[in-house]
């Protein structure tokens, strides 16, 4: 019986929470569409800058190289480069966007290239600025060819082989696994936005079914009725936890269709290295999905007992905002801290929350199962699930707090 008074309170909770038009929009809708709308954005966004910055007249100042008219030549080449007279206010007008990058050449540079001699070419660009960056690599690309081209010219005229210059080649092969590297990089992404959602999305919920109920006048009636205060308790948490787990799901299949169809576009038109691709094409099995799960439900529990206690002491919803947003940065800075690199578990932060879980999910989605941090982490957020329930209900068993005012 008890146990159907606790479904009872869950039922008409949910009802009453599918029933809210804001709930289904921030609990289904912004979890499915967010990430896709996102990447669409991201993506779309980068290549139109990239396109435009590849695009239009490239102004750029030579310096010296009064000798020099191949180099001038070379430049000339590049496509849209426009070389314009040497002035000095060069860095001015680098600095104002009105150059794009300026070429020092030194004196007697073609004289130096003619006997042999060694001489320094230096590009001056605005790091702060996409096109200038841009240009001045295509500069610099352009004259290393130029130099390479002197170099084969002076081994062909003593007769030496090409192969003098590079008596060996050099390539990287990658061995590691698919689900390796997307692991490595989108790992830590995926742990930061679990916990983060799996607290975001009860938020709302929490705040509703405790100081909403207060502002509504429909707490003093749920009490009345005959169901004990642990039903009630247990009742609107498990609510809590089903926005919390929902949410979170929908947003981590979202965010990974999302990775996946870029990973293969890029792939598919060649816009990306293959290891790039590969890293944005995310590898989730069934065994690690299960395993994350396992993880993220305590520490979905954990956050949604703690944020229906904080949320009961409010008396208006505005207060429960109030008192709940710091809690998402107590969220926030250790899953992204997660993110950083260097930092791996140890015994130690095993036992620190929301930081140990996020750790361990990255190394899950990788592929890489640590059993003993597994299970370590496991206990240890279990143990904070069951004070934060446990203060839950303490909280609504004191009428100091169900009826502040």
């Amino acid at each position: 019986m008890s146990a159907r008074n606790a479904l009872c309170i869950y039922r008409k909770e949910l009802t009453e929470w599918l029933r809210d038009r804001r709930t289904l929009i921030s609990t289904v809708v912004v979890p499915l569409l967010l990430f896709p709308l996102l990447t669409a954005g991201f993506a779309g966004v980068a290549g139109s800058l990239l396109e435009k910055a590849k695009t239009g007249a490239i102004r750029v100042m030579v310096l010296g190289g009064a000798d020099s008219p191949a180099v001038l030549d070379e430049l000339r080449q590049l496509k849209d480069f426009e070389i314009v007279p040497a002035a000095e206010n060069w860095k001015e007008q680098i600095s104002s966007k009105n150059l794009r990058a300026a070429v020092a050449l030194p004196d007697n540079f073609q004289t130096s290239l003619a006997t042999g001699e060694s001489a320094e070419v230096k590009i001056y660009f605005h790091q702060g600025d996409l096109k200038s960056s841009l240009d001045a690599n295509r500069i610099e690309k352009s004259l290393k060819e130029y130099r390479d081209r002197i170099v084969r010219d002076r081994i062909a005229a003593r007769h030496l082989p090409d192969s003098l210059l590079r008596p060996f080649a050099v390539k990287q092969e990658n061995v590691a696994p698919a689900e390796k590297v997307s692991g490595a990089a989108l790992g830590g992404l995926i742990g930061y936005m679990v916990l983060l959602l799996c607290m975001t999305g009860g938020m709302y919920p929490a705040i509703d079914l405790t100081a909403g109920e207060k502002e509504r006048g429909t707490m003093e009636t749920l009490l009345t009725s005959p169901v004990s205060r642990l039903h009630i308790v247990l009742g609107k948490f498990f609510l809590v936890l089903t926005a919390s787990l929902t949410t979170a799901a929908l947003s981590v299949a979202s965010m990974g269709v999302s990775f996946l169809l870029v990973g293969r576009n890029a792939a598919a038109l060649h816009t990306a290295q293959s290891a790039d691709a590969q890293a944005l094409q995310l590898h989730v099995s069934l065994a690690s999905a299960a395993a994350i799960f396992l993880l993220v439900l305590p520490t979905a529990v954990f956050f949604s007992a703690a944020m229906l206690a904080i949320a009961l002491v409010a008396r208006t919803t505005k207060e429960a905002q109030s008192y709940l947003m710091p809690m998402t940065f107590l969220v926030i800075i250790p899953a992204v801290a997660a993110l950083l690199p260097g930092i791996e578990l140890t015994p130690r932060l095993a036992v620190i929350p929301v930081l140990s879980t996020s750790l361990l999910i990255k190394e899950i989605i990788s592929g890489t199962y640590h059993w003993n941090y597994i299970a370590l982490i496991f206990a240890s957020t279990c143990l904070y699930a069951s004070a934060a329930m446990f203060l839950a209900v303490k909280m609504f068993q004191r009428e100091s707090v169900l009826f502040r005012s």
